[in-house]
């Protein structure tokens, strides 16, 4: 019966977010013990450290590689010109200028600002998807999809939890 539950529950997600619901399950499922466990950044803390500075949250997403629950984030609906930054590090990730709605629930960007973000190929949900994490601490930011907007047509599908919204 307790399987039973799992599926469905897993199931009513996908069904209900579509496509995209797939990215909420990875935090269902569990991550790694820690972001990118084992490289080195240029910011490098203990998991103590990190959960002080984070909170429960927050290293839940950036360190754990979890997901928040879609259209959570007030990020998902910022508008204003400025720069979405990394909760983990303060490093300017995003520029407000290749943020579009993607009607998925989070933040969605077409493009990071250039030498930002680093990826990673994810087999959490049983098939590969593009991890995108911080390059300056490695924190877990969310995922890139192949359904974006010209000019690149990618979606960096990233969780506001994971960011800091820095107004111009």
């Amino acid at each position: 019966m307790k399987s039973f539950s799992r599926r469905k529950i897993v199931t009513t997600s996908l069904i209900g977010a579509g496509l995209y619901g797939a990215a909420s399950v990875s935090g269902f499922f569990g991550g790694s013990a820690s972001a990118k466990s084992g490289q080195k950044f240029k910011i490098n803390r203990t998991p103590e450290e990190w959960k002080k500075r984070l909170g429960p949250a927050r290293y839940r997403i950036l360190r754990q590689a979890g997901t928040e629950r879609a259209y959570s984030s007030p990020l998902d609906q910022e508008k204003r010109q400025g720069v979405f930054a990394c909760a983990g590090c303060n490093l300017g990730l995003y520029s407000s200028k290749t943020k579009f709605d993607s009607r998925t629930g989070w933040p969605s960007f077409w493009a990071p600002i250039k030498d930002r973000v680093g990826t990673s190929t994810d087999y959490k949900i049983g098939y590969p998807r593009t991890e995108v994490h911080c390059i300056r601490c490695g924190g877990h930011l969310g995922h890139i999809f192949s359904d974006g907007p010209k000019p690149t047509g990618k979606r960096h599908c990233i969780n506001g939890l994971a960011l800091k919204f820095i107004p111009a």
